[in-house]
């Protein structure tokens, strides 16, 4: 064939993923030469990193040979390496383009890549055609997927050579109608942590359709050291990594030390290299305790971190192994607050209850709701943002874990000046056993998350509707109350303010 000097390029078809990608060929006296995959040019052209692990030749003799329709559980880069084909791809996947039809010829100089789901399917234009694709998964006899009779009246392709007279396979003409054909179902989502505060919070955003899939510590363990084969990894697109081991106290003993690291370092490790191994998006939480709290500014991303205690050093641990998958996003939150035992909760209860809290307020940050978290995380994820680590709070400003009492007390209706700020210092000197050190300074710079799309929700705003859903508010006006059903765990001393202080970081 003669060169093609062309630029390498994309084109869009009309089913979603499936993209024509025209190929530069250099051609001389001796023959020509092509980089039918080149990972940076084409990643670079908007092409997916999908991950190729095996490449497939199919020779064909004769003139007419026609191969599918299969829609195999994997993506493909197909090709020719000589003669030339008419390519027809099916869309067999859920949804509104179920059925559509595309048409292409393909040489040398042309290649498509076809997403999971898409019935594949050729026609040699050529003798002597040696058609390629690269796949992501390694082929085996146990896979199951969709299949298309070639000859479908509803799909009609126009074939060049009528199969009547078409080389084909037996297997391939007794393929099922489109109307019998069962859709391919989207890769599914594993949500991890679903007993938590977040895992519960996701579980409202995302909803219980059939695509995902909620697993607490019982029917999933991070600790596992066989969790690479604790599920068919390849049922999945995504890993939200919900989980994790929030007792920031108890980790500075031997035994939680070890638990935590189980869990948040060796654990998160396990669920990177399932991710890596299997081309899928892992979204990981992580924490502020991953800073010392030092820094007079906002913490950006790409601070470095620097753990006071195990707690916050088996995080750190397990966000650098995340972030060496190549699809990743780790969220970065503090101060999260949910359905459940935490820290508003019990300021409200005390409030009520007519206690007289002390409570830290040398500590400084923002509120993150559970809610505006699963919302963030679901936004990543919609709008496929690029990769890599962001800060997630709500907005607003800053305010001490005492500011952050007082507010509740004011927006409940008492006394704001009832709640005693306390340092750090005053605070661990009156509880019994360990005491974890804590951040200073936990605010988290929002810009990145915001350059997104996603506006985290203003703070002061996100707790006075918080209250207002879980607990008695007055009215505006002289008249009857509103009351709402206060969270079980109420509690009626100061000193229980201790206990729930380690809670307010998680319960992920």
């Amino acid at each position: 064939m003669t060169a093609v000097d062309r630029p390498l390029t994309r084109t869009d078809t009309a089913i979603p993923g499936l993209v024509i990608v025209d190929l530069p060929v250099h051609a001389d006296a001796r023959g020509w030469f092509k980089e039918n995959w080149h990972r940076e040019k084409m990643r670079a052209a908007g092409l997916p990193d999908f991950g190729p692990v095996q490449n497939n030749i199919s020779y064909n003799d004769l003139v007419g040979t026609t191969r599918g329709i299969h829609a195999e559980p994997w993506d493909k880069l197909v090709s020719v390496a000589a003669g030339r084909v008419f390519g027809a791809w099916v869309d067999l996947r859920e949804g509104p383009g179920f059925g559509r039809l595309v048409t292409a010829e393909i040489d040398p100089a042309r290649a498509v890549f076809v997403p999971r789901g898409v019935g594949n399917s050729f026609q040699t234009l050529e003798p002597g055609t040696a058609y390629t694709y690269l796949v992501n998964d390694h082929w085996s006899p146990a896979a199951e997927y969709a299949a298309l009779d070639p000859a479908d009246e509803t799909v009609a392709i126009p074939w060049p050579i009528p199969l009547a007279g078409a080389a084909i396979s037996a297997k391939d003409r007794t393929h099922p109608r489109l109307a019998d054909v069962t859709p391919v179902s989207p890769r599914r989502i594993l949500v991890l942590g679903s007993d938590g505060q977040l895992g519960r919070a996701l579980r409202r955003r995302l909803g219980d359709a059939p695509r995902f899939d909620y697993a607490d510590h019982a029917s999933l363990d991070l600790t596992d050291p066989d969790l690479a084969d604790a599920r068919s990894w390849r049922d999945y697109a995504v890993i939200v990594d919900a989980a994790g081991y929030t007792d920031v106290d108890a980790a500075e003993t031997l035994a939680g030390r070890a638990a935590a690291w189980a869990v948040n370092a060796t654990g998160a490790g396990r669920l990177a290299q399932v991710a890596a191994a299997n081309g899928l998006t892992l979204v990981h939480v992580s924490t502020d305790y991953v800073f010392d709290g030092a820094a007079p500014a906002p913490y950006r991303e790409d601070a470095p971190p620097a753990p006071l205690g195990g707690y916050g050093q088996s995080k750190a641990a397990g966000d650098l192994a995340v972030a060496a998958t190549p699809r990743h996003y780790l969220v970065r939150a503090s101060w999260i607050i949910g359905d459940g035992h935490n820290f508003v909760a019990t300021m409200a209860g005390l409030a009520r209850r007519g206690d007289d809290p002390a409570v830290v307020g040398d500590q400084v940050g923002r509120l993150t709701f559970a809610d505006d978290l699963a919302a963030a995380i679901a936004h990543l994820l919609e709008s496929e943002a690029p990769f890599g680590t962001y800060n997630v709070t709500n907005a607003g400003t800053p305010r001490s874990w005492a500011g952050i009492a007082r507010e509740v007390f004011r927006l409940t209706g008492h006394d704001p000046g009832r709640v005693r700020a306390v340092t750090t210092a005053e605070y661990n000197a009156a509880r019994p056993g360990p005491t974890a050190p804590r951040p200073a300074n936990s605010v988290l710079d929002l810009a990145k998350i915001t350059a997104t799309g996603f506006t985290p929700r203003d703070g002061d705003l996100a707790l006075a509707q918080f209250l207002a859903a879980d607990v008695l508010i007055p009215p505006k006006k002289s008249g009857r109350s509103r009351t709402r059903r206060l969270p079980r765990r109420e509690v009626g001393t100061a000193e229980s303010i201790d206990a729930m202080l380690d809670e307010m970081k998680g319960e992920w």
